[in-house]
């Protein structure tokens, strides 16, 4: 008897995401039901999720390290890495600006009056520098603070390198908690399709309608920006960097793109882009790195956010942005992206400090508040095709180094 042919993960996590959308725009009447009965199960996937990245990351980081035994082909992989994502973050809101001045004219009048919008506490560049540092052992793990367990694994990895030859048991013992935790991971990622259908079926629900407002053309710029840069600057660099066919690249990393698409959280997917980079030929050493900073500090579609709302905000203000402030949105955007944690809502924080920045009203955030995690979804997809992007281009180039040598 022949067997079934199993659909793939990616055709299940689109199966899902259709179903969403169909059930959630019929269930727009009972987006009190969907939130109340349907959301739940989503909190409980994305807590699951949640519950593996911070041992997947900083097992996955030691052991990269461990198989690397060399503290300066850590530091080749982590210099390409950052100035690959500052690169690109760059770039993504110099898209996000032009697309935002090109469709100026289409936006619409929204009157500005009676706005209020409480912006979060913007944390100094010294601050920030200071709290990438841990000082407690639990506690990064307690609040999963990406880079904390990140400078804690690079500290581990780098000791344990260092002791040698006497630490064979422990560096057995973390590769078989490695196993472990991927292990349970893919146990996990096989509930991605329940997953996804139960978190975003209620924002459809809550949107929906709300989608075709006032706000259509501000979305529609955003979306149209997030897709330039996607398919102009990733297949760029991953065909001539990366040695990888853009159509191969998509084609493989689709399970990845549509959770992102659904769950809105970057640290979120990170389990599953691991999983779908390493498919296409990133080394695990490099994903294992790459991918949780990229988690962490690579923002490229909250930076299109950013320039789309700063010219949307400024326009419906009356305000002219000048290219000094333009280039200063560029600056702090692709600065504050360091600091942004990887989960959904934290583009609104980095906006914040934007629009302080070129002295924009703050209260403009209101503006496009309501439909921000539709803004979300597309933001959150930009941003880990670029980290596995990144993955593949430094694997690439580790490879040709060796051979090299």
């Amino acid at each position: 008897m022949q067997q079934k042919k199993k659909l793939s993960l990616a055709t299940q996590i689109f199966i899902a995401l259709v179903l969403a959308i169909v059930v959630g725009l019929l269930m727009g009447d009972y987006y009190d039901f969907a939130n109340a009965y349907i959301k739940p199960f989503g909190t409980i996937f994305l807590n699951l999720i949640k519950f593996i990245v911070v041992p997947i990351v900083l097992f996955s980081i030691m052991c990269g390290i461990i198989s690397m035994k060399d503290v300066r082909k850590v530091g080749s992989i982590g210099l390409k890495t950052v100035a690959y994502y500052m690169c690109t973050t760059a770039v993504a809101i110099v898209i996000g600006l032009a697309g935002g001045n090109l469709f100026k004219g289409m936006f619409p009048a929204i009157a500005t009056t009676d706005l209020a919008y409480e912006a979060a506490e913007s944390t100094s560049l010294m601050e920030t520098v200071v709290n990438i540092f841990p000082s407690n052992f639990i506690s990064p793990m307690v609040n999963a603070n990406m880079l904390q367990i990140i400078v804690m694994a690079l500290l581990i990895g780098f000791a344990i390198v260092s002791v040698g030859e006497k630490n064979v048991t422990v560096v057995n013992a973390f590769n078989d908690l490695n196993e472990i935790f991927m292990k349970c991971m893919e146990m996990i990622l096989k509930l991605s399709p329940v997953g996804v259908f139960c978190l975003l079926c209620p924002v459809i629900a809550e949107n929906g309608p709300a989608i075709i407002g006032s706000l259509a053309m501000v979305l529609l710029t955003a979306y149209i920006c997030y897709f330039v840069h996607a398919l102009v600057v990733y297949s760029l660099t991953v065909g001539t960097l990366g040695g990888l066919s853009p159509v191969k690249f998509f084609k493989g990393m689709m399970p990845a793109i549509l959770f992102a698409f659904s769950s809105a959280s970057s640290v979120g997917t990170l389990p599953l882009n691991m999983e779908c980079t390493q498919k296409l030929g990133a080394s695990r050493e490099v994903s294992s790195f790459v991918l949780p900073l990229g988690a962490t500090i690579n923002m490229d579609g909250t930076a299109i956010y950013q320039g789309v709302c700063a010219i949307f905000i400024a326009a419906c203000y009356g305000i002219e942005l000048t290219l000094p402030q333009m280039l200063t949105i560029v600056l702090t955007a692709t600065l504050a992206s360091i600091g942004t944690a990887g989960v959904p809502g934290a583009g609104m924080v980095m906006l914040a400090m934007v629009l302080t920045s070129v002295g924009l009203p703050v209260d403009g955030i209101a503006l496009v508040a309501g439909v921000d995690r539709i803004f979300d979804m597309g933001r959150t997809t930009v941003n880990i095709t670029g980290d596995a992007c990144c993955s593949i281009i430094v694997s690439n180039m580790e490879k040709k180094r060796e051979a090299g040598r």
